[in-house]
């Protein structure tokens, strides 16, 4: 009887250290998947400091586009005001689209295209592109390893006791996916 009771123990000691390794491992990933955010969002803010900038440099050449740099400034409102991932997602996109129209328009304005604080926005926006598609990567790939760790079983049954929900991808349209913002002239 007291080698059963010493076996239960054991099994149940067993148990709770199993229990503890999943929801520290599960708090790691959560912890990774919120910096990996954070990366996301630190890249946009500063490409939402480079918006307004841009923008009065080609007014500068192009004052009488003053739909498109409305539209401009109101995608990146938008992207700014935007909550949730999926929220945030939908902005960048309409953000993008105009930029990509703004790149477009700048197209017909050569003494901007040579302008050297012109040139020095295309390369910084360029430089913060590749860096947001990096972080997305990064925060990506730590979604999902927390949202697999949260559906498998049995790690599942202590995810769910402890209230662990799956994170949302931060995924592009798939038509803007395929084209990058052209800032190269």
């Amino acid at each position: 009887m007291l080698l059963f009771i010493y076996i239960v123990m054991g099994v149940i000691i067993v148990l709770v250290f199993w229990a503890i390794a999943v929801f520290n491992r599960l708090i790691t990933l959560r912890t990774r998947t919120q910096e990996a955010w954070s990366d996301i969002d630190v890249q946009l803010k500063r490409r939402y400091d480079l918006i307004p900038n841009l923008v009065e440099t080609v007014k500068g050449y192009a004052s009488h586009e003053k739909n498109l740099f409305e539209s401009v400034t109101l995608a990146r409102v938008s992207a700014m005001e935007a909550k949730t991932v999926q929220e945030r997602a939908m902005a960048e996109n309409a953000l993008t689209e105009t930029l990509k129209t703004l790149f477009a328009v700048t197209e017909n304005y050569p003494q901007l295209q040579a302008s050297q604080n012109f040139l020095e926005l295309q390369r910084e926006l360029r430089d913060t592109e590749n860096k947001i598609q990096a972080a997305r990567r990064f925060y990506n790939g730590n979604a999902r390893d927390l949202n697999i760790k949260i559906e498998v079983f049995p790690a599942s049954v202590i995810a769910s006791s402890f209230g662990f929900k799956k994170v949302e991808f931060f995924e592009l349209i798939e038509e803007v996916a395929k084209e990058p913002v052209k800032v190269q002239f």
